[in-house]
C-alpha cells in the first residue's frame, strides 16, 4: 500500500518517450540563435489587435486582418496571434538598442492543406543596432539553413512585401525538385521603430521568421505537414 506522505513522482524509464519532431527542430533553432547572441522572449497566444497588427504597420484595410485569414476572439477585440512578432514588439517596448531577441511558439491562421495548418509554430528573430545591413541578414539565414539541412541545399531569395519590413524577401529552398518557401525576412521598416520610440535615423534592424513545420518537412522528407499531428506512433517513433 502506497504511503500518502510520499509525494515523490514514480521513477520513469529514461528510454520511454521522446520530444516531438517539431519540438526537436524548434529547440535546435532557438539554441542556434542563442549561440549567435539572440535572447529568447515569450508572450501571450491571445493577443490584442494593437500588438498583432497596428504596431507592426499592418493597416486596418490589410487582407490579413479579415475574418477569412485571422481567428478573432471577443468580438474582434482579441485575436489568436498570427505570428510571434508581437512578442518581440512587447519586449522591445521595454528595451533600448542594441537589441537581439528571438521568439518561438504557436501561431494561428485559417489555412489547412498539405503545406499549411491552422495552428503551426514559428521561430522569429530581430536585431536592431547601428548600421545593420541586409548582407548581415543573408549571412545569418544561410548559417541557419545550412545548420539544419547541410551546405548542399540550394537557397534563393525572392523580393517580397511585408508591412513591417522594407526591403523584404522570401527565402526558398530546393526540395523534391521544386522551390519551397520556408522563411520571410527583411529590414525593419522605420515606421515600426518609430512606433517603439526608437530613432530610425540612428538605429536600423533586420527581422526574419520561419515556419518550424516547413523546416521539419524538408529535414525529414515529409510530404504532408498534417502527418505531424495525426498522433500516429508508427510515424512519431521514427524521430
Amino acid at each position: 500500500m502506497p504511503s500518502f506522505n510520499d509525494i515523490q513522482p514514480p521513477k520513469l524509464n529514461p528510454q520511454l518517450g521522446a520530444l516531438h519532431p517539431i519540438n526537436q527542430v524548434k529547440d535546435f533553432l532557438i539554441s542556434l540563435l542563442q549561440d549567435y547572441g539572440f535572447t529568447p522572449v515569450d508572450g501571450p497566444e491571445i493577443e490584442s489587435e494593437e500588438f498583432n497588427f497596428d504596431m507592426l504597420n499592418i493597416k486596418k484595410t490589410h487582407p490579413a486582418r479579415q475574418m477569412h485569414d485571422t481567428f478573432y476572439v471577443n468580438n474582434k477585440n482579441k485575436v489568436l496571434r498570427t505570428h510571434t512578432s508581437p512578442v518581440q514588439i512587447r519586449s522591445m517596448l521595454n528595451s533600448k538598442p542594441p537589441i537581439a531577441i528571438t521568439s518561438a511558439g504557436k501561431v494561428f491562421r485559417k489555412d489547412d492543406d498539405a503545406t499549411h495548418l491552422p495552428m503551426f509554430h514559428q521561430v522569429e528573430g530581430i536585431y536592431v543596432d547601428e548600421q545593420v545591413t541586409f548582407s548581415q541578414l543573408k549571412d545569418l539565414i544561410h548559417k541557419i539553413i545550412y545548420a539544419i539541412f547541410g551546405k548542399e541545399i540550394q537557397i534563393r531569395f525572392r523580393p517580397s512585401y511585408f508591412p513591417f519590413t522594407e526591403p523584404s524577401a522570401e527565402v526558398d529552398v530546393q526540395w523534391k525538385g521544386k522551390w519551397l518557401e520556408v522563411m520571410g525576412c527583411g529590414m525593419v521598416d522605420p515606421k515600426v521603430l518609430e512606433k517603439l520610440g526608437i530613432d530610425s535615423e540612428k538605429w536600423t534592424g533586420f527581422a526574419a521568421g520561419l515556419g518550424v513545420e516547413r523546416f521539419c518537412m524538408v529535414r525529414h522528407q515529409i510530404d504532408d505537414i498534417r502527418k505531424f499531428y495525426t498522433n500516429d506512433l508508427r510515424f512519431l517513433e521514427q524521430f
